[in-house]
């Protein structure tokens, strides 16, 4: 019974699977017949929504095609009226020109005419001339050239007495009318300044206790040395000079440092690289000290506040630097003093006059570092802390490298001139003194009519001794103006230079 319920169950398991099979089987025909159906249609949509675009597409085209149609034919008229207008202003213009051109023609023939007129008339005129020339010569006995040499031998000494008295009126309306006024501003602004001033060098001699020191100095294979101008900027000149060394360099606060460093060493005794970095370093510190002492010292003496701490210690290194041997901040500090007095003598801004005479050389204390003129570099460090226009102005213009249009900086210009030209402000080495005298002198004697001449008084004075045979008293009115323009054009001094022209006439006789 067991073994017949057994194959029961596996014909009804079969049967059963078999039932499950082609059930699955009719449901999978069905799904696809329902994908196919729906694939289909959605291939129908998308070809009717394409058409529909493309339809679309094509009007939209079509409409743009138009426009852009209209738009071409709209532009294309209106260039072709302009065309049509400008070509009528030309033929205007061909029309008027053609017309100058007829008016020309006939004012060229009407001109030629009377060119030839004129030739006619000429020649007529040139041979009356000559036959009134002719009878001239034959009545007076001189040719043409005589006659005009007489005359102007005659007229020579009038024109060149009047015109020597027409300079002395002249010379003496203006001094008349400035002379006193100025005279009595400077003399008081000079009577109460006065600096004290140091020679103008670009070399220190650094005296040694004995020539065994130079060694010392150089080092082994030249250590020391090479150190010592590393470190400072500066070059060492030892040479045949006994118990000296030389210190060269453009820079002067360098030059100080390298000093101080190097006698630093010499009292000390030890040198070598490591011991020199410390002496160069020491030394620097001092000079940085020396430079805002003296910074502070130049603004304490002339009584300006508000300049910029950074101001001041640039204007502090002006205490190292010179110019035709004028120390630099003295000279500032003297300009200072002067363009303040000056100003207050004639009623303007005291402050601002004395505030621009002491920067007005500030970039004399950078122009080793900074390249252009110390004017430029001045008015640059002005603007720079922010000093205000009417000092850059005064900075600007105190060698007229732009024109004065306030009376500070001409209170400027003139102080700065005053401090740099009065005796004994400025000096120059001895080869440049004498070359600028000879250069002086020869100038003088390249003038006609020159007997001698001699600079002196330092240079300050010409002194010329002409030939009285050859230059009348009249004659010696324009040759010193002469001499005195070539000399301010061919020669570069402090100052002001006198021209002195002497003439004397001797009469000889003999008692018998």
């Amino acid at each position: 019974m067991t073994l017949v319920y057994i194959l029961i169950g596996l014909v009804v398991g079969a049967a059963a699977a078999a039932a499950f099979f082609i059930v699955r089987e009719k449901n999978a025909e069905r799904s696809i017949a329902d994908a196919e159906e729906q694939a289909k249609q959605i291939v129908n949509d998308a070809i009717k929504s394409a058409e529909s675009k493309k339809r679309e597409a094509l009007v939209e085209a079509k409409e743009e095609i138009h426009k852009r149609r209209s738009e071409y034919e709209r532009e294309e008229k209106l260039r072709r009226s302009e065309v049509q207008k400008q070509e009528r202003r030309l033929q205007q213009k061909e029309e008027a020109l053609d017309r100058k051109t007829d008016a020309l023609d006939k004012k060229s023939e009407a001109l030629a005419k009377k060119i030839a007129d004129a030739d006619a008339h000429q020649a007529e005129i040139a041979q009356i001339k000559k036959s009134q020339l002719e009878m001239l010569e034959r009545i007076s006995g001189f040719t043409v050239e005589e006659a005009k040499a007489y005359i102007i031998a005659n007229l020579r000494d009038d024109v060149t007495h009047e015109m020597a008295m027409k300079v002395k009126e002249i010379e003496a309306q203006y001094k008349e009318e400035a002379d006193e006024r100025a005279r009595e501003i400077i003399a008081t602004a000079i009577q109460r300044c006065a600096a004290d001033h140091t020679s103008e060098i670009t070399v220190s001699v650094v005296p040694l206790p004995n020539d065994e020191m130079k060694g010392r100095i150089i080092g082994r294979e030249g250590r020391n040395i090479r150190s010592i101008e590393t470190l400072t900027g500066c070059d060492l000149i030892i040479d045949d000079t006994p118990e000296a060394i030389t210190v060269s360099s453009f820079d002067p606060v360098r030059r100080e440092v390298a000093r101080l460093a190097l006698e630093k060493l010499i009292q000390d005794g030890r040198i070598h690289p490591a011991r020199i970095e410390e002496m160069v370093a020491k030394a620097q510190r001092e000079v940085n000290a020396v430079i805002k002492t003296e910074g502070e010292r130049a603004v304490f003496e002339t009584n300006i506040h508000g300049l910029n701490p950074e101001l001041i210690k640039i204007l502090g290194r002006l205490h190292y630097r010179t110019s035709f041997g004028q120390n630099v901040l003295n000279h500032s500090i003297e300009v200072s003093h002067i363009a303040g007095l000056m100003a207050a003598e004639l009623g303007v801004d005291v402050n601002l006059a004395k505030r621009a005479g002491l920067l007005h050389d500030i970039g004399k204390a950078i122009d080793h570092e900074v390249e252009g003129s110390h004017v430029t570099i001045g008015v640059d460090i002005a603007r720079k802390f922010r000093e205000s226009d009417a000092v850059i102005h005064c900075i600007e213009a105190h060698h007229n490298d732009v024109e004065p249009h306030t009376i500070e900086a001409c209170l400027v210009q003139a102080a700065d001139a005053i401090s740099a030209s009065r005796p004994g402000a400025r000096r120059e080495n001895i080869e440049n003194y004498v070359k600028r005298l000879e250069k002086l002198e020869e100038v003088s004697k390249s003038f006609p009519g020159i007997a001698s001449s001699y600079a002196i008084q330092a240079g300050r004075e010409i002194r010329i001794m002409v030939k009285p045979e050859e230059v009348s008293e009249d004659q010696m009115v324009l040759l010193a103006r002469d001499i005195a323009k070539k000399i301010e054009d061919e020669l570069t001094y402090p100052g002001q230079i006198k021209v002195h022209v002497l003439r004397e006439t001797k009469i000889v006789d003999y008692a018998k």
